[in-house]
């Protein structure tokens, strides 16, 4: 079963590019975040009751895991989903962050101490040639600065936090774990409202069917798949399914936006699986 996760994370993760633009259209994005966040730490709450996991712990164990969230669920995503609402080109920006495997591969030696082979330098090339085929670069565009800036914060971010969640001491449960780490997401995600943002949320049956499948299949599903497999493996393995995301959102967008897929498309897809799988192999 463990061996499908992987694959099974990379159709939900992709899954949440389908659904961005139809919550952004419908709000504020760090109101949209707060309230998603909201729900999720409330749903790891009633998870971690249900199943009887110790909730409260010590304060290093809530720090760290409440620290990543603020980094991942905070930073990354309010950096994407700003620069989205800030025009900045979807594909541009998932480009950005499809760059955050090769960070986390230079970084993760010195870091984390994991050797990194010649082999899955290799196997991150070919995944970021084979997803930037997919997206292409249109150089006509006009990129903002501020979307640029913004999406470049959040490539740091889910660096940051990739490194930072394999150094962690890992003594808490999966769900008490993802709960402050949602709770980190909404708190950060608040102050920024208070600080700099006019909260707006348009509850429409749009809006809340697109939150629905970020809340329980992202967040929920992808989320928890992610943290489970940086916990059992390397970092550097682990973030390289990342170069599989920006190709399947292609296809997904293909399949039910009906959005045109060319056969160059197709064949940065299969580069960037190559890519993946030697990147992975043991």
């Amino acid at each position: 079963m463990v061996k499908v996760f992987p694959f099974i994370f990379i159709l939900l993760w992709s899954s949440a590019f389908i659904t961005t633009k139809p919550i952004i259209d419908n709000s504020e994005p760090f109101s949209a975040l707060a309230f998603r966040f909201a729900l999720v730490a409330l749903g790891f709450f009633l998870f971690s009751i249900y199943s009887k996991k110790k909730i409260f712990t010590d304060r290093k164990n809530f720090l760290e895991s409440f620290l990543s969230g603020v980094l991942f669920h905070g930073i990354y995503l309010g950096g994407v989903f700003f620069s989205i609402s800030k025009g900045m080109p979807t594909g541009i920006a998932a480009l950005i962050v499809t760059l955050q495997p090769i960070l986390t591969n230079a970084l993760s030696g010195p870091l984390l101490n994991e050797k990194v082979s010649i082999k899955q330098w290799i196997g991150v090339l070919l995944g970021f040639s084979g997803a930037a085929i997919v997206l292409g670069l249109d150089i006509g565009s006009e990129i903002p600065t501020i979307g640029l800036v913004s999406t470049i914060i959040a490539l740091i971010a889910i660096t940051t936090s990739t490194i930072w969640q394999k150094k962690l001491s890992n003594n808490l449960p999966l769900s008490v774990s993802n709960m402050n780490q949602a709770l980190g997401g909404f708190v950060f995600h608040i102050i920024i409202i208070i600080l700099f943002a006019e909260p707006y949320i348009d509850l429409s049956t749009t809006f809340l069917i697109a939150m629905s499948h970020q809340v329980f299949l992202v967040s929920f599903g992808a989320f928890t798949i992610l943290m489970f497999l940086i916990k059992k493996n390397s970092a550097s393995k682990t973030v390289s399914i990342f170069f599989l995301i920006p190709p399947t959102s292609a296809f997904m967008a293909w399949l039910f936006l009906n959005e045109s897929l060319s056969k160059l498309d197709f064949l940065g897809f299969l580069i960037a699986t190559i890519g993946v799988y030697i990147a992975t192999r043991d």
